[in-house]
């Protein structure tokens, strides 16, 4: 079999680092995870953002390795929060990663040497969200799809006509870091308020302790469903900054469909519903032109190795 070939039900594997952990999933054609393997997520005292290069390349390739010794030779596909290049080689940027024009296929591609078929594909973890729930997801037969994916920052995608939107540099759907406040809080991306300070999880964490709340993560989102006057209006609060920034990139591509993932939606409706109306308050045209449905995604924390195994596979 030639390197890129690639057999019928061939496994991939698609990998995605958080901020507490790096997940490898082996993904078959149906998107169905077959297998997953994870590992703490390297650095020290605040976590991934005091990790090296190196030490995040060596959490991809355990977790990696580990999958392949069980299931044998898979393409393999990683999803990075950053700037990835349109050939899905080199990561030019991450704000909240150590990668500063890290040439990362070539490198996992050589460390995992022959288990790997093919070579090792990266794509920015939004565009293998959206894949995801274009491939098996809430975004089905839509053509025109903004992906939103809260986390720890805001990560973004497009579809449009049906294709994945990259861009030049292949750092299209980037609306966390449009400027929406003038001169607001500083970013890590070295700007100054970007829509993710206002809009995400550590957005949610000052809004909550803005509001008298103490509670974190889980806790905060098991308040807010209970009733809790704080935890609810954190998430009023951030709710209301998602629906304007959405407002601004429907303006931009005048969407049919937004879909919101990442681990801050699991909130659901004390969330999107805020979001919804700060939307069609903010759009442009508003009562002129038939508004975006605005959706949770469907496949929720393993969008991003679903999306990026289905697309490593595809990639042959």
């Amino acid at each position: 079999m030639a390197t890129g070939d690639a057999p019928v039900g061939l496994p991939s594997i698609g990998v995605d680092i958080g901020g507490t952990k790096v997940l490898a999933a082996v993904v078959d054609e149906d998107g169905r995870v077959v297998d997953t393997q994870t590992t703490a997520t390297p650095g020290k005292g605040s976590g991934i953002d005091d990790a090296t290069a190196e030490e995040v390349e060596d959490a991809l390739v355990s977790v990696v390795s580990a999958l392949t010794r069980e299931h044998g030779r898979c393409t393999v596909g990683v999803a990075a929060a950053g700037f990835v290049d349109a050939l899905g080689e080199r990561v030019r940027f991450a704000p909240h990663l150590p990668w500063r024009d890290e040439p990362l296929a070539e490198r996992l591609t050589e460390r995992l040497g022959a288990s790997v078929v093919g070579e090792v594909f990266v794509d920015n973890d939004a565009n293998a969200a959206l894949w995801a729930e274009v491939r098996f997801g809430a975004a089905g037969d839509a053509e025109h799809v903004v992906m939103i994916t809260l986390g720890t920052g805001i990560g973004g995608a497009l579809l449009l006509g049906g294709t994945l939107h990259r861009g030049l540099n292949g750092m299209a759907g980037e609306f966390g870091h449009m400027q929406v406040v003038p001169d607001g809080r500083g970013c890590e991306c070295g700007g100054r308020g970007c829509w993710e300070q206002y809009c995400s999880g550590r957005a949610l964490g000052r809004a909550a302790q803005a509001a008298g709340s103490t509670l974190v993560g889980p806790a905060l989102t098991e308040a807010a469903q209970e009733g809790d006057p704080a935890a609810v209006a954190a998430y009023a609060e951030v709710g209301r900054w998602l629906g304007v920034g959405a407002a601004n990139v429907a303006a931009a591509v005048d969407p049919e469909l937004i879909v919101v993932g990442g681990g801050v939606s699991a909130a659901g409706e004390l969330l999107m519903a805020p979001a919804r109306a700060a939307l069609a308050e903010s759009l442009v045209g508003r009562g002129h032109r038939v508004l975006p449905e605005f959706l949770s995604a469907d496949l929720g924390p393993l969008a991003g190795v679903v999306g990026v195994a289905d697309l490593a596979r595809d990639m042959l």
